[in-house]
């Protein structure tokens, strides 16, 4: 099963710029899109970011532009960046950071996943973009894939520069690391806490910090035999078809101190912008966005669009998903970022 997968997947090697997906850029070349690599400080720590411009861009015009938050343990190289050059390539100033902590962005210690850092990450790119030679900073909209979904809903709540938010298979990280994938682990809630309280100690004592996650090694036989979907295809994805680096589910133990007690669905009455909100319909998450969507009651013009036949996964990578899901959010910012 496993080498079906890899072999229809994007297998193409790491390009000049690190990017990791199919069609990605390989040179800035005039009168097309172009990525630019920056780096920018957000609370005593340097970001690092890839912002696109449009073909032809022209410092001296103006563009709508579009904050692309990435997936809970991947990077700006990944699906994050595919879905920026794509919007790019319909006319959108882009970027896409890694989240502090992760990635190449700085901050110690590593691999920290806390809601209020990642939140505070899309806040970031909204500061250093709005200020990014052609943007137009009143048409700034948002797209949060995955765990980055579900912390761009939260960041939208309050931050109304997004004019236009957007969501493709979203995650919602504190409901997952609480209850478990699909409620599995609602039995384990206290000694899971217990556990997380205990890696804090031993940090704050100066004793090693404990990860969770998972390792990269994992055998092609074990994959075959995970059951869910969303793992099963995340592992070839980020570990075989579009491995990066950079690129890890690893977490600090003690993050789940803050992760667990953290909802990505509360105050979705405070999103008062127009709201899309994507999943596959075979999405094995899709439950998560089901339950965003139907809480944001004060939406302008929400709309829940599944792409038929897709999985969690695919929504990153295979072209026809990511096709579908580029065009619906062109006509989607292209409507609600109008001059």
């Amino acid at each position: 099963m496993i080498a079906n997968i890899v072999s229809s997947a994007q297998t193409k090697p790491q390009t000049p710029f690190g990017l990791v997906y199919e069609d990605a850029i390989t040179e800035n070349v005039n009168g097309k899109v172009n990525i630019h690599p920056v780096t920018y400080e957000l609370n005593g720590i340097d970001i690092a970011a890839n912002v696109y411009t449009p073909a032809n861009y022209d410092a001296s015009k103006k563009y709508p532009a579009v904050v692309v938050a990435h997936p809970n343990g991947g990077i700006k190289e990944q699906t994050a960046g595919l879905y920026a050059q794509r919007l790019a390539e319909a006319g959108y100033i882009t970027i896409a950071a890694d989240a502090a902590y992760q990635g190449a962005s700085g901050g110690e210690p590593r691999h920290t996943d806390k809601p209020a850092y990642r939140i505070e990450d899309i806040h970031g790119m909204a500061d250093f973009i709005s200020r990014y030679p052609g943007v137009d900073a009143s048409r700034l909209g948002v797209l949060g894939i995955c765990g980055g979904g579900g912390y761009t809903l939260k960041a939208a709540q309050s931050d109304k520069r997004f004019k236009a938010v957007a969501t493709l298979s979203m995650f919602n990280s504190g409901e997952v690391r609480r209850n478990g994938f699909q409620n599995s682990q609602l039995n384990t809630i206290q000694e899971r806490l217990k556990q997380a309280s205990d890696a804090r100690a031993q940090e704050s004592a100066g004793g090693k910090i404990i990860y969770g996650g998972v390792v990269a090694n994992i055998a092609d036989e074990e994959i075959d035999k995970i059951p869910t979907d969303l793992y099963r295809e995340g592992y070839v994805y980020y570990y075989k078809t579009h491995a990066h680096p950079n690129s890890t589910f690893l977490y600090t133990m003690s993050s789940l101190l803050d992760l667990m007690t953290w909802d990505a669905t509360t105050n979705m009455d405070l999103i008062d912008q127009p709201l899309l909100m994507m999943a596959g319909s075979k999405a094995d998450t899709k439950y998560m966005t089901d339950e965003a969507f139907s809480k944001a009651v004060n939406a302008k013009r929400k709309e829940l669009f599944l792409i038929d036949g897709a999985t969690h996964i695919q929504t990153y990578w295979k072209p026809e998903y990511v096709s579908k899901a580029v065009t619906k959010l062109v006509g989607f910012f292209g409507e609600n970022l109008r001059r």
